[in-house]
């Protein structure tokens, strides 16, 4: 129980620290006055003064926060501080940049962990070795047979499963020569896969080329060098976000039920398994909850980041920031509608259980 409240408190506050050092990263390299970087919430526990800036740990680690002076145009500047260090006071593209800055740092964190999990413990990859045939399948009428490792499709070399897989689903139902290797024979078949309903990830019933086979379940793990598995880790964030931010547009469509929405209380349950397994399977997930939280707080949703980016991106184009009261009813929206999801996600985290 100990670990498992070290790893949530660790990671989630962790996770918004890290995204608050963007903020604070950018706004003092832009030369903006910051007034207090907090470690935590609530009474300070220690911390030291640098230049204008306290630098504090406080009672609650569950992230943390960065004070920028001048963040309204009415606001009065705290002592030691020049106008000219006011955000306010700084063009729209600069704020913008500051405000960013936040969820930019949460995908380069999740960048680091894929790229570091990546280096350390290679790519864990299924063989294309074939382990079923469905009967009556384009793949049994085409003569493959359990036990076959399919080495290439129409001249591609198949390394793993994965990209058998893709080269099937864009394949578009068209004649298919796929290399055998069956013992000590090769063999060249040719074979065209068969247009079927399948459920996608999503629950959608969706048509796409089959060849009905399922693979064996025989795994390698294959070493990435240093800047493979940069790479690596890079994809691996282009494709959790592509994910992601699919889920968003299924939920809004209703395609996925909101009462498969979670909370903090599935999130901390997450962590607190994922703890349980190994500081590995923990720094991936942490990785993903990272990829999460940068691309929500880009939801063009006042009082996120990605609403005041909204903001100010309005600003460059008309040259005039919004007026005070549209701001104002905008964000009270914004908190409005954060707070109904707070409450779906919460109630559903609770019910989930009595399901």
């Amino acid at each position: 129980m100990l670990i498992s409240i070290a790893a949530v408190i660790v990671v989630l506050g962790g996770l918004i620290f890290f995204h608050e050092l963007g903020h604070f990263v950018i706004a003092r390299s832009l030369g903006m006055g910051v007034s207090v970087f907090s470690l935590g919430f609530g009474p300070r526990l220690a911390g030291f003064k640098r230049g204008k800036t306290d630098y504090k740990v406080c009672v609650f680690p569950l992230g943390g926060y960065v004070q920028l002076v001048g963040q309204g145009p009415d606001e009065e500047l705290p002592e030691d501080f020049t106008p000219e260090e006011s955000f306010s006071s700084r063009p729209p593209w600069q704020r913008m940049l500051v405000v960013l800055a936040g969820p930019v740092f949460n995908f380069l964190l999740a960048w680091f962990i894929f790229w570091g999990l990546s280096f350390s413990q290679g790519v864990q990859e299924i063989l294309p070795v074939i382990g079923q045939v469905t009967k009556d399948s384009a793949a049994e009428q085409g003569g493959l047979q359990p036990g076959d490792k399919i080495l290439a499709v129409d001249g591609r070399i198949i390394a793993a499963w994965e990209d058998l897989v893709q080269r099937i689903e864009t394949n578009k139902g068209a004649p298919m020569e796929i290399s055998v290797e069956r013992g000590q024979d090769l063999l060249f078949l040719h074979i065209t896969p068969k247009l079927q309903e399948k459920k996608n990830l999503f629950g959608e019933i969706k048509t796409m080329p089959m060849l009905g086979i399922a693979p064996k379940g025989e795994w390698v793990t294959r070493d990435l060098n240093f800047f493979s598995a940069a790479l690596h880790g890079a994809r691996q964030i282009w494709e959790v976000s592509g994910l992601m931010l699919t889920g968003i547009v299924k939920l809004i469509e209703r395609v996925i039920p909101w009462t498969d929405m979670g909370g903090v209380i599935l999130i901390t349950e997450m962590i607190h398994k994922e703890a349980q397994t190994g500081l590995i399977n923990l720094l991936a997930l942490a990785a993903l909850i990272s990829i999460n939280l940068g691309i929500l707080n880009l939801l063009p949703i006042p009082v996120l980041d990605g609403g005041h980016i909204l903001f100010f991106f309005l600003e460059m184009i008309t040259g005039k920031p919004l007026s005070q009261q549209v701001q104002q009813v905008a964000l009270k929206i914004g908190i409005t509608l954060l707070f109904m999801l707070m409450i779906v996600a919460t109630a559903n985290d609770i019910l989930r259980h009595f399901r």
